[in-house]
C-alpha cells in the first residue's frame, strides 16, 4: 500500500498472513522513485501476540528506523477501519503505542515518553541534552530515534539541504540523527522543517514533531501542547504524563502488488 501523512510518504507491506524477509536491497529497490515506488519510509505490518499488530520501519537508504510517527498513524487508521475499532495498540522497537480515532478524520498516537538522558538518545558522551556544544545550541531528544532540534528566527530561511547533512552525521550522534529547524510563530505555535536521517528532506515527520515539541517545552518557549506547521501540513502535539501524543490526518493512496519481475531484478 502507498500511504502518506502530510506528504511524508510510505510503502506499507501487510505481512500478517505470511512472513516477509525484508532486506536492505529490497527496501532500497522499492524506495527508488524512478524504478520502484518511492517512499520516505517503508513499514512492515506483522502479527503480534502482544498487540493488534507489530510494525518495523526502514529508511529509503536501506537502514532501519526505530520509530516513524506518521506511518504509525497511517497504519493505525488502516487497521481501525479494517476492524471497525476506535482504538488499538501497536508494538514497535519503541515499545507498545496506543492509537485512537480523534474524530474528524484525524488519528492520534501516543509515541511514548521522550528520552532525555544522553545515553538513551544516544549521544557519544555525557552532556546536557538541553543545549548541545554545537553552534546554535540545539536540543537533543530521543523518540525511539535521535533528534537534534535547532530553534531559529526563520526556519524557511535555512538551506536545509546543506544544513541537514552536516548535523545528521555529527560525531556527537553515533547513530546519526534527524535534524529539525523550528521557529516560534505564536503562543504554542511552531513552524518546523525536517531533514530525516537516512532519507533527506521530507514534507513532514511525526517523531521529529514530537521531539521539537518536547524541546520547545523544555526550553520554556512553549507549553506542552502545541501546533506544528510543517511543509506538508499541520500536526498537533501534546506532551502528557503518559507520553507524547501526536494527532493529524492520514491518507491511504493506493494498494497494489509488486511483480515477480521487479522482485527478481533486486536479487
Amino acid at each position: 500500500m502507498k500511504m502518506h501523512g502530510l506528504g511524508n510518504d510510505f510503502v506499507v507491506v501487510d505481512a500478517r498472513a505470511r512472513g516477509l524477509a525484508m532486506t536492505p536491497a529490497l527496501a532500497m529497490g522499492i524506495a527508488d522513485r524512478h524504478r520502484g515506488i518511492g517512499f520516505d519510509q517503508l513499514a512492515v505490518i506483522a502479527a503480534s501476540g502482544e498487540a493488534d499488530a507489530h510494525l518495523t520501519f526502514w529508511n529509503s537508504d536501506g537502514t532501519t528506523a526505530g520509530a516513524c510517527g506518521n506511518a504509525t498513524r497511517c497504519i493505525a487508521r488502516y487497521l481501525m477501519d479494517e476492524d471497525g475499532a476506535d482504538a488499538l495498540t501497536l508494538t514497535t522497537e519503541r515499545g507498545a503505542l496506543e492509537a485512537h480515532d480523534a474524530g474528524g478524520g484525524l488519528t492520534s498516537v501516543n509515541m511514548g515518553a521522550p528520552q532525555l538522558n544522553w545515553r538513551e538518545i544516544p549521544l557519544a558522551e555525557e552532556m546536557d541534552t538541553l543545549e548541545l556544544p554545537i553552534e546554535g545550541g540545539p536540543v537533543a531528544t530521543g523518540m525511539g530515534n535521535p533528534h537534534c532540534s535547532f530553534f531559529v528566527e526563520n526556519a524557511e530561511a535555512i538551506p536545509l539541504d546543506k544544513f541537514g547533512p552536516r548535523y545528521e552525521h555529527h560525531p556527537l550522534f553515533p547513530q546519526r540523527t534527524n535534524v529539525q529547524v523550528a521557529s516560534i510563530i505564536g503562543p504554542d505555535h511552531l513552524r518546523m522543517r525536517v531533514w530525516e536521517r537516512g532519507v533527506g528532506l521530507t514534507l513532514a515527520s511525526g517523531s521529529s514533531s514530537c521531539a521539537v515539541a518536547v524541546a520547545a517545552a523544555r526550553r520554556g518557549l512553549t507549553g506542552r501542547s502545541v501546533r506544528i506547521d510543517l511543509d506538508g501540513g499541520t500536526l498537533m502535539i501534546d506532551w502528557r504524563e503518559d507520553g507524547v501524543w501526536m494527532t493529524g490526518p492520514t491518507m491511504h493512496v493506493a494498494s497494489g502488488t509488486l511483480t515477480p519481475a521487479f522482485l527478481a531484478s533486486l536479487t
